[in-house]
C-alpha cells in the first residue's frame, strides 16, 4: 500500500460497518488498530503480504512463544483482509494453518467450591476496604450468575434491581440485552455493597455499579483489564493447582464453572439443556 495511513482509515471504516450490523468487535478492533500501527511504523511498499502479517502475529505484547497464540492473532486479521481486497486487490489473506491451526478451544479450569470460597476471602482482604468489598462482590456475582466480566463491569445502578433481584445485562456479546435473576444470597451481597459504596461516591442512575476506589479511578467504572490484574494478584497468592489447558486459571473460568454446575443441575432435573443454555448467551 502506497499510503500506510490509509490502513487506519480502512480499519475504522470496517469496524463502523460491522458494528452497524450489531457486532461489538472489542478484541478485533484492538487487534486491527494494533496491526495498523505496526504497518504505519514499517511503511512497507506494495500490498500487504502474509509475511508481514505473520511477523505482526508474533509480536504480541506478552512476547508469547506459543504458535497457537500467533495463529489466533493471525486468524483475527483474515475477515478484515478479505474485506480489504475490494479496495486493495493485491492484499493477501493469510491461511489459517501458517502456524498450525488456531486449535480447538482449550479446556477451562473448573473451580471447586473451596477455591471460590478462598477467592472471595482473599478479595475481601484487599485494601482499602471498598476495594475489598468491590472485588469480593464482583467475583461472587460472576461465580453465582455466569456473567461475562465485560457484562458485570458494564452494569449501571439502573441495571441492578435490588428489590426484585433482577439484573438487566445490556449490549451482550451478541448485541442484545437479557435479564438475569440472582439468588437471594447473592442479592443480599449486592445490597450490602451498595450500602457501603453509596456514601463514598457521587450517584446517578447511570453510575457504574462496580467502581474503582483509589486515585483517579475512584468512583469510575472498573475495566476488564483492572479485573484481570486483580484476579492475577489473588491467583498468585492462592496458588491453585491448574486443572485447565491454559497456562493458569482465568477469571473467565468462573463462567465456565457456573455453566458446568448448571448443566449438571439441569440434567438431574430433567430440563432440556439445549433450550436452557440459550438463557446464558
Amino acid at each position: 500500500m502506497s499510503q500506510p495511513l490509509n490502513l487506519k482509515k480502512r480499519v475504522r471504516q470496517y469496524l463502523r460497518e460491522r458494528r452497524r450490523l450489531g457486532f461489538q468487535l472489542r478484541s478485533m478492533g484492538y487487534a486491527l488498530r494494533g496491526f495498523a500501527d505496526y504497518v504505519d511504523k514499517l511503511q512497507p511498499s506494495g500490498a500487504l503480504t502474509v509475511e508481514l502479517m505473520a511477523e505482526w502475529a508474533k509480536c504480541d505484547r506478552a512476547a508469547s512463544k506459543d504458535p497457537r497464540t500467533w495463529a489466533r492473532r493471525l486468524k483475527i486479521l483474515r475477515p478484515f483482509m478479505r474485506w480489504l481486497q475490494q479496495f486493495e486487490s493485491g492484499t493477501e489473506v493469510p491461511d489459517d494453518a501458517i502456524f498450525g491451526r488456531a486449535g480447538e478451544r482449550l479446556a477451562p479450569h473448573i473451580f471447586s467450591e473451596r477455591e471460590i470460597v478462598d477467592l472471595l476471602a482473599a478479595a475481601r482482604r484487599l485494601e482499602p476496604d471498598l476495594r475489598g468489598v468491590t472485588y469480593e462482590t464482583l467475583f461472587g456475582l460472576l461465580a453465582a450468575t455466569g456473567l461475562r466480566v465485560s457484562e458485570a463491569v458494564g452494569l449501571s445502578n439502573s441495571d441492578v434491581d435490588l428489590k426484585t433481584g433482577m439484573l438487566t445485562v445490556q449490549r451482550t456479546k451478541f448485541a442484545k440485552s437479557r435479564q438475569v435473576p440472582v439468588h437471594p444470597s447473592t442479592l443480599d451481597r449486592l445490597r450490602r455493597y451498595r450500602r457501603l459504596r453509596d456514601p463514598l461516591i457521587e450517584l446517578t442512575e447511570e453510575t457504574p455499579f462496580f467502581v474503582g476506589s483509589r486515585g483517579r479511578r475512584r468512583g469510575q467504572g472498573l475495566s476488564t483489564r483492572q479485573v484481570d490484574r486483580v484476579f492475577a494478584e489473588l491467583r498468585a497468592q492462592l496458588a491453585w493447582p491448574n486443572r485447565g489447558a491454559h497456562s493458569s486459571p482465568r477469571v473467565h473460568d468462573l463462567r465456565h464453572s457456573f455453566v458446568v454446575r448448571r448443566m449438571l443441575a439441569w440434567h438431574e432435573e430433567g430440563i432440556d439443556i439445549d433450550q436452557a443454555m440459550l438463557s446464558l448467551s
